[in-house]
This record gives structure tokens, C-alpha cells and sequence, in this order.
């Protein structure tokens, strides 16, 4: 199957948002499920464009998935640094995984992120159970950085968040 990795279309906004809010319905990874207040910004895809470049993996003319790519600097970021880009909400409908969209989807991120000048690393966060995800962003290099894992609700003591990194200049996935 050839999987096209392109800027996402205002027409498919709403079809990336559900495909988005159901992969993290689904796997379980908003803790109060449909009145999770998360759930809005993940359906919310033209917000998102607004702020931040969304990508989309097609195949036959059909959304399989997408992600949001925070270049350096960028509003939508949650722990970037300067000179750090940043991967948020990636998303694959569950029918499509296993396919190669999700891995082709960082390659994008971690293409754009070479091209922008002072960009020296990218950076994401992902959830302890997001094993099949772990699986792709180790096999492109990306590395644990313990030291900044988070906690996005405080209050919530059992929420914490790893984070992962790819130097861009030593590595070429």
C-alpha cells in the first residue's frame, strides 16, 4: 500500500479529528472517557492547523491517521525547547495500523524538523501503555529522556507523561 504523507485539508479536519479522539478513546488513554475536556482539543484539527503544521497519511484517497508537527518556538508546544520541534496527537485509526502510516507520519515530522534552520532536536511525549508507538520512535532513534517526563494535570497523581528525543544533527533515521 503507498502511503502519501501531506498537509492535512480543511475537507478532512473532521475526519482526522474523530479518527484522533477514537485511537485514544479506544486505547484507553483519556481517563474519563467522552467528558474527558482533552477529547475537544483532539477533535479540534483546524485549531490545531492554526497553530501548527497537521499531516495526514492517505492511502486510496482515505485519512489513515495524522499528527501535529510544533516546529521550534511553536504555540502549540508542550516541551520543546528552543531549538527543539515537537511531535503531538499522533493518531492512526485502528483499522489502518500496522500498515506503516504512524512510522511514515514521524518520518515527516522528523524530515521537517531537518529542514528548519536551528533545529537541532525534535521531541514527543506518549503515554507508558502507547507500546506500538514506543516500538516506532525507538527504531528511528529517538531516546528516552526520563529527566523530562511530565505531568499535564497535577492534580492527577497517576498521569505522567514520557518523553522521547531525536538529536537531529548525529542521527538520520
Amino acid at each position: 500500500m503507498d502511503i502519501l504523507i501531506r498537509q492535512a485539508a480543511p475537507g478532512e479536519y473532521d475526519v482526522l479529528g474523530e479518527i484522533t479522539a477514537d485511537a485514544y478513546l479506544q486505547d484507553g488513554l483519556l481517563d474519563f472517557g467522552e467528558s474527558d475536556a482533552y477529547l475537544g482539543e483532539l477533535r479540534d484539527v483546524a485549531k490545531r492547523a492554526a497553530a501548527a503544521e497537521v499531516l495526514v497519511a492517505v492511502a486510496d484517497g482515505k485519512v489513515l491517521g495524522g499528527v501535529t508537527f510544533v516546529p521550534a518556538g511553536g504555540a502549540m508546544a508542550d516541551i520543546s525547547r528552543p531549538g527543539e520541534a515537537e511531535i503531538r496527537m499522533l493518531a492512526v485509526a485502528q483499522a489502518a495500523r500496522g500498515l506503516g502510516a504512524g512510522e511514515s507520519l514521524v518520518r515527516a515530522c522528523v524530515e521537517r524538523a531537518r529542514a528548519a534552520q536551528g533545529c537541532d532536536r525534535i521531541v514527543l511525549s506518549t503515554q507508558h501503555v502507547m507500546h506500538a508507538a514506543h516500538r516506532i520512535y525507538e527504531r528511528l532513534g529517538f531516546v528516552r529522556t526520563p529527566e523530562r517526563d511530565w505531568n499535564p494535570f497535577p492534580h492527577l497523581d497517576d498521569i505522567t507523561l514520557l518523553t522521547y528525543e531525536l538529536t537531529l544533527s548525529t542521527t538520520r533515521p
